[in-house]
């Protein structure tokens, strides 16, 4: 948030128009001087501007709203400059004002410094400023900034990795969410999904896999919830990389492309991220939908990002090694420096060299082990490995001469059926390349 921000916003939470005719000098004294140090504050004159607001406190008798305003003032100016320990002094002096103003005034107030204040990088300050804020809110009941309070310091136990601590919070926020029987209260929907979008983050950074999916679960329960999109695109993500582990492809799309929407609404940059993961989805289930027909996607499908994924998914279904492996090298920061594409980058080398293995093989009873592997491009040894595998899997009737580095394919009647179901699943790949190509209009 700018400095600009924080200071027009002044007016809008606060529109005292004192309809009693007869207001005394002493609070029109007063009203002067805090738009004074408002003036000084604006033209960075700083101390000028601290100065004014002191007075201004100097001339109440009780506590009152120009009070508020100058402490309110005060502490988004020290926070500016980095002062904490002033900052935090004049905030405990603001927070005692929270009985004096009506409750309306002090949330707007409290959300809008709370949400301020979060932007700081220093940890240990705003670890101080949460459970300042969480104790004067217990005084003053305020649950819906309570909770929110409690979420902010969540999400920074969260960023610290301090999971005990974090689950500590969640426990207490849950607690707040049920109903007298046990159950969620349904009319918190909004704020369950709050607590277990970051709870399942939490289990997704610690691929706790079963109570994520336990916690997962449970968010898509909740119905009677108006979250913010950024929310459930959290949710919607996670799921979908839960479900990649599972190697549910088809349910891990539907996640995925549901968590770029809202994404996309939030205008988050992380839609590119789900873009990339559900283009790595479609191409492990080889699903022949082309995922740039939905309107959503169309405008993205240049961005270098994605231009760069779609080559790769091109040269996959056209079983190109060469070609996959060069895109892959000159995309290095663009795909395999996402830890999680990098997961599956072995998964689709395994695949596309199988593929290109069994088309090598089919026209001969014996061939070289060598001539493999100069065509799939890897080591002998790989070769043996995806040979020992389709052997296994009684994919391919042959046996490895070890000796004379040599596969000697058995082309009985047998044998030959497994070929032909092979070429037709090689077939069936061309012509999902073939379908999508068109569809793109490539």
């Amino acid at each position: 948030m700018s400095d600009g921000d924080m200071m027009d916003d002044e007016d809008y939470d606060f529109d005292y128009e004192d309809s009693d005719q007869d207001q005394d000098d002493g609070q029109v004294d007063m009203e002067n001087e805090y738009y004074t140090a408002k003036g000084n504050l604006q033209d960075g004159k700083l101390p000028e501007a601290l100065e004014g607001f002191q007075k201004v406190l100097d001339m109440q008798g009780d506590k009152g709203e120009w009070g508020f305003k100058a402490l309110k003032q005060m502490v988004k100016a020290l926070f500016r400059q980095s002062r904490y320990s002033e900052m935090m002094d004049r905030y405990k002096e603001l927070l005692n004002y929270l009985r004096v103003v009506t409750k309306n005034q002090s949330e707007k107030v409290m959300t809008k410094i709370v949400d301020f204040v979060s932007g700081s990088p220093d940890m240990d300050f705003l670890e101080k400023f949460y459970d300042t804020t969480l104790s004067a809110l217990k005084e003053s009941q305020n649950e819906r900034l309570w909770f929110k309070t409690n979420m902010k310091l969540a999400k920074l136990w969260f960023d610290k990795r301090e999971f005990h601590r974090l689950q500590r919070i969640l426990r207490e926020l849950h607690r707040s969410c049920m109903t007298d029987a046990g159950q969620d209260d349904q009319k918190k929907g909004t704020q369950l999904l709050e607590l277990y979008s970051l709870d399942i983050q939490m289990h997704t950074v610690k691929k706790d896999n079963k109570k994520l999916r336990g916690t997962y679960d449970k968010a898509m329960k909740v119905k009677s919830a108006i979250p913010h999109p950024l929310i459930m695109g959290v949710i919607h993500e996670c799921g979908g990389k839960m479900h990649m582990q599972e190697r549910d492809w088809a349910s891990a799309s539907k996640c995925l492309f549901d968590a770029f929407k809202n994404y996309d609404e939030a205008g988050n940059h992380k839609r590119i991220q789900c873009l990339k993961y559900l283009i790595l989805g479609k191409m492990l289930s080889m699903e022949e939908a082309n995922i740039f027909e939905a309107p959503e996607v169309k405008p993205y499908k240049n961005d270098p990002e994605i231009t760069a994924m779609n080559d790769l998914m091109t040269a996959y279904q056209r079983n190109e090694i060469s070609n996959f492996e060069k895109i892959l090298n000159q995309n290095q920061q663009r795909i395999m420096e996402d830890p999680f594409i990098r997961v599956y980058i072995q998964d689709l080398l395994k695949n596309i060299r199988t593929q290109v293995l069994v088309q090598t093989i089919k026209p001969y009873t014996r061939i070289k082990i060598p001539s493999i592997a100069k065509e799939l491009n890897i080591p002998e040894p790989d070769v043996e490995s995806l040979l020992v595998s389709l052997i296994l899997d009684k994919a391919i009737v042959a046996r490895i001469d070890q000796v004379n580095r040599i596969v000697i394919l058995d082309k009985t009647d047998e044998a030959t059926n497994k070929y032909e179901a092979l070429d037709q699943w090689c077939d069936k790949l061309g012509q999902l390349h073939n379908t999508v190509v068109s569809k793109m209009g490539v």
